[in-house]
């Protein structure tokens, strides 16, 4: 599989992803262009996972989490403890 284009799960829908399916930043009100790749990704795993909500993020909404923690995260699953699927 090559990650241009695919899809996945995310909360129960069926979703295009990869650096080849443009996009918008998933951040209410930010109509920043983006792409669904890995740079873009809250979390570790395209779709979600422990880690984060598996959205889509511009760079001014997107955080680089403790070092101990893989992914980068949005805001909510940055402040949310427990880890993704905020």
């Amino acid at each position: 599989m090559g990650y241009a284009h695919y899809t996945v799960y995310r909360n129960g829908e069926e979703i295009e992803a990869g650096y080849a399916v443009e996009s918008t930043c998933e951040e209410p009100n930010c109509p920043t262009s983006i792409d669904r790749g890995m740079g873009y990704l809250c979390g570790d795993i395209p779709g979600g996972d422990e880690f984060g909500c598996g959205g889509y993020f511009c760079g001014a909404h997107l955080y680089m989490p403790a070092a101990t923690s893989p992914g980068n995260r949005c805001a909510r699953c940055r402040d949310n403890r427990a880890g993704g699927r905020a």
